[in-house]
């Protein structure tokens, strides 16, 4: 187990350290820096002057050497809009998502993974059919609309939750819905496919023919194997609800780390927008580390790959 962790974590450094070249090399290749932040009014020698002043005149490489070895001190510099620390900034906003996306991906996982269970052990009846629907109208309905009519409903009229805000935990039951409500579809396919696909398989039916229960069969032998690729397809939902949770923190005014980004963006913050691709593509990385970990835990076979 050991030497398959170890050969795993060196892919995950290989690949966080290709993503910050890539992810800094991106937004210079998107225009120049220094005239974006000078504005469009700005004068040739008004550019150059903060060309020099943020030292984007010096050699690229160079550029990066030094932010990459800020960045794993923990400094990412400051924002050119919040004049603020921006290791300080992210972790401020950090918080509301990282709540948003664990509440999300337990939803998602609490609901999918039983649904699809009960599907494949039924299949074509009223709860593989509901399963379905569930499934086709997470992929349909586009977050934003849904989040808009749950607060229509709950928030307005019924006055059951409140529409926007993080103060308590009730302000996240909605976006934690839309959030998580994204996410089940495939999971619900997915563990719905691997069941069927466990279910006929000889073991199942060699652990039936020794008198095995039924709740032994289904969890112990067929949930476990079934599961192994959802647990691949939560660690990338997971990463995947922290970096693109904008759209639910805009229609929930939940001024996270997502809606940091946007703001980040639309105002040319450089530091802040290279600062947040780095933390959410580590999010990604540590994900699907962990969730290679835990596959190779479940299956021994894994383990040699």
């Amino acid at each position: 187990m050991l030497p398959f962790i170890l050969k795993r974590l060196g892919l995950a450094l290989l690949v966080a350290f290709t993503v910050s070249f890539i992810s800094f090399l991106l937004l210079f290749l998107s225009g120049d820096p220094a005239a974006a932040l000078a504005g469009e009014t700005a004068s040739g020698e008004d550019i150059e002057a903060i060309r020099r002043v943020y030292g984007f005149d010096r050699p690229m490489l160079v550029q990066y050497g030094e932010w990459l070895v800020s960045a794993l001190q923990g400094d990412f510099g400051e924002s050119y809009y919040f004049k603020l620390p921006v290791a300080g900034l992210i972790a401020e906003r950090l918080q509301v998502t990282m709540i948003l996306g664990v509440c999300g991906i337990s939803f998602a996982l609490l609901t999918a993974v039983p649904l699809g269970v009960a599907a494949a052990i039924r299949p074509n009846s009223i709860v593989d059919r509901v399963a379905l629907f569930m499934s086709v109208a997470g992929q349909a309905m586009p977050s934003f609309w849904f989040g808009l009519i749950l607060i229509v409903v709950f928030a307005i009229q019924l006055g059951m939750l409140p529409p926007s805000g993080a103060e308590t935990w009730r302000h996240f039951i909605l976006p934690t819905v839309v959030l998580g409500y994204y996410a089940m579809p495939a999971i619900m396919r997915l563990t719905r496919a691997g069941m069927l696909d466990t279910l006929n398989s000889d073991y199942i039916r060699t652990a039936r023919a020794k008198g095995a229960g039924e709740g032994r069969v289904l969890f112990k032998h067929a949930l476990r194997n079934a599961i192994i690729p959802v647990v691949s397809l939560a660690a990338v939902q997971m990463g995947f609800m922290l970096g693109g949770s904008i759209v639910v923190e805009s229609v929930f005014a939940l001024h996270g780390a997502g809606y940091l980004a946007w703001e980040s963006i639309a105002r040319n913050d450089l530091p802040t927008v290279q600062a947040l691709i780095l933390v959410f593509s580590m999010f990604y990385i540590v994900f699907t580390f962990l969730a290679d970990v835990l596959n190779a835990w479940l299956d021994p076979r894994m383990r040699s790959a």
